[in-house]
C-alpha cells in the first residue's frame, strides 16, 4: 500500500475504534510520507488518543502545519499528560500573545490551570487580552462562559459589567444577563431579564429558559419550551427535563421515558479480585491531574484526561471486552424498538464509545446530578471503595435525582450500592449522581456508549 491508502486505513480503524490497528497503519503510512502535514497531524493524535508520548510528534506537526491552532492547542495537553505542566502553561502564553483572541487558546489554558490546582489566578490569561484594545466581544463571552462552569458568580458579574461597558447594545448580553441571574439563583433580576430574552431562540437559552420554569414551577411553559427541541439535533439536550417536568406532573410519558421499573441493569462482572486490584493499580498511575474538570460533576476529587479504553495495557483491554460484552446483552434485552423514544428508537446494530474514563473520588467526594446529552446509554464500573463509606446510602449510585439547585422534590428512582466489579448501565438521557461518603478512595471506570 502506498502513504495515501494506508492513512485511509488508520483513518478508517480510528473510526471503528480500533486504535491499535489505526497506530500501526499510520506509522507504516510516515515511514513512507514523513512529511506529509496531514499524516504527521493524525500520527500525533492518534499517539496522543491512545496515551503514547505525542508531544514532539505535534511539534513536528506543527512545523508542517503552522496554522493549525488545533495542534498547537493539542501539543499543550500531550505536554501536560506527560508531566510538562509548565511547558504546556509557556507554550499557550507565548501564542496567546500572538494570537491574544484566540479563545479556545486561553479556555484550554484556563482549564490546565483549574485542573492543577489553579484556582486563584486560572483566567488571568483572558483578563490580559480583554483588558487591551484588542479584546473582542466574542472573547469577553468566552471569558463568562469559562469562570460560569466554575459558578464563579461574582466573577462573572464583573465580566459582564466590563463587556456591556465595552460592546453597548450587543443582543448577546441579553440572553447573558438572563442566564446569570437564573443560574446564580437571583430570582428578582431573572424575572427581570426575562422579558428582553422571551421572544429569542437558541438552544442554550432555551435551556436556561427550562430550568428557570422549573424553579419558578411553570410545569407547561418548561414543557411547552423543552418539546420545540425533541426530534431535533440538539434533542439529547432537553430530555432529561422532560423527565423532571412528566415526574413532577404525575404524567404517565414519565414511565414511558424512563421504564417503569427505570431502564437500569446492574451487572456484578465475572472478573477475579486479581484484576480488580490489577485494574486499580493502573488507573491510579493515571489520575495526574490535581483537581477536577470544571465541566464535569466530579467533586472532591479527579478525572483522567483522554479515552481510557485506547489505553494499551492489557488491564484496561480486558476490562474494555469483557464490559462491552455485557452493553450487549442490555441492548439486547431492551423493549422492542420505538422510533420516538431516544434509547429504544436507537439503531442497536452498533456500539461505538463516546468517550471512556475514570474518576478517583476521595474525603467526602461525589458526582453532582447530571446527564449525558451525547451518549446513548452510559454507565459506572466500580473497580475500588473505601472500606468504610458511612452509613448507608453513603457512597451509593443514585437514578432519577434531579440537580438541587431546581428545588424539585423527586426522589430517586432506585440507588445501588456500589461492589467492586459492579457494572451499572442506563440511559444516557437520565439524571444520576452518587452519594458522597464519608472517607477513602473510590476508584470507578465509567464510559458512553455513543448515540447511533
Amino acid at each position: 500500500m502506498d502513504a495515501a491508502a494506508l492513512f485511509r486505513t488508520a483513518c478508517q480503524a480510528r473510526q471503528n475504534q480500533d486504535i491499535e490497528s489505526a497506530i500501526g497503519a499510520i506509522d507504516d503510512a510516515q515511514r513512507l510520507a514523513p512529511d506529509d502535514p496531514q499524516i504527521a497531524a493524525v500520527r500525533a493524535l492518534l499517539y496522543y488518543e491512545s496515551w503514547r508520548p505525542s508531544s514532539d510528534l505535534f511539534a513536528h506537526a506543527l512545523a508542517l502545519n503552522p496554522e493549525d491552532m488545533q495542534l498547537r492547542r493539542n501539543q499543550a495537553l500531550a505536554l501536560v499528560s506527560e508531566g510538562e505542566r509548565d511547558a504546556a502553561e509557556a507554550l499557550l502564553e507565548r501564542e496567546l500573545q500572538r494570537q491574544p483572541v484566540w479563545s479556545e487558546g486561553h479556555s484550554t489554558l484556563s482549564r490546565i490551570r483549574l485542573t492543577a490546582g489553579d484556582a486563584a489566578n486560572y483566567d488571568r490569561s483572558f483578563a490580559d487580552a480583554c483588558a487591551r484594545q484588542d479584546g473582542s466581544f466574542s472573547l469577553h463571552l468566552a471569558w463568562f462562559h469559562q469562570a460560569a462552569l466554575i459558578k464563579d458568580w461574582d466573577k462573572v458579574r464583573s465580566i459582564l459589567a466590563k463587556a456591556e461597558l465595552r460592546y453597548p447594545g450587543q443582543s448577546a448580553l441579553r440572553s447573558a444577563r438572563f442566564y446569570l441571574a437564573a443560574e446564580s439563583g437571583d430570582e428578582a433580576g431573572a424575572e427581570a431579564a426575562y422579558g428582553d430574552v422571551a421572544n429569542l431562540a437558541d438552544p442554550g437559552l432555551d435551556l436556561c429558559k427550562v430550568r428557570y420554569h422549573l424553579r419558578k414551577g411553570h410545569w407547561g411553559a418548561a414543557e411547552e419550551c423543552a418539546r420545540r427541541y425533541i426530534g431535533t439535533p440538539v434533542g439529547a439536550m432537553f430530555w432529561p427535563y422532560l423527565s423532571l417536568i412528566w415526574r413532577v406532573t404525575d404524567n404517565a410519558l414519565a414511565h414511558w421515558l424512563d421504564g417503569a421499573p427505570p431502564y437500569l441493569s446492574v451487572i456484578d462482572l465475572d472478573v477475579s479480585s486479581r484484576q480488580v486490584s490489577d485494574l486499580a493499580d493502573v488507573l491510579r498511575r493515571l489520575h495526574i491531574l490535581q483537581a477536577p474538570y470544571p465541566e464535569q460533576s466530579v467533586r472532591g476529587g479527579t478525572q483522567t484526561d483522554r479515552p481510557l479504553f485506547f489505553h494499551p495495557d492489557p488491564a484496561v483491554q480486558a476490562i474494555r471486552r469483557t464490559i462491552m460484552n455485557a452493553v450487549r446483552g442490555f441492548v439486547e434485552a431492551l423493549p422492542p424498538p420505538d422510533p420516538r423514544h431516544p434509547l429504544l428508537g436507537a439503531n442497536r446494530s452498533t456500539m461505538l464509545l463516546d468517550g471512556s474514563w475514570s474518576v478517583r473520588l476521595t474525603g467526602k467526594g461525589f458526582h453532582a446530578s447530571h446527564s449525558h446529552v451525547n451518549g446513548w446509554i452510559s454507565s459506572a464500573f466500580y473497580v475500588a471503595l473505601p472500606d468504610q463509606p458511612g452509613p448507608p446510602p453513603s457512597g451509593h449510585f443514585a437514578l432519577g435525582t434531579p440537580p438541587p439547585e431546581l428545588g424539585l422534590e423527586l426522589p430517586a428512582y432506585q440507588t445501588v450500592e456500589p461492589r467492586p466489579g459492579r457494572l451499572v448501565l442506563f440511559p444516557s438521557t437520565m439524571w444520576h449522581s452518587t452519594i458522597p461518603f464519608d472517607a477513602g478512595e473510590r476508584l470507578t471506570i465509567a464510559f458512553d456508549i455513543k448515540r447511533p
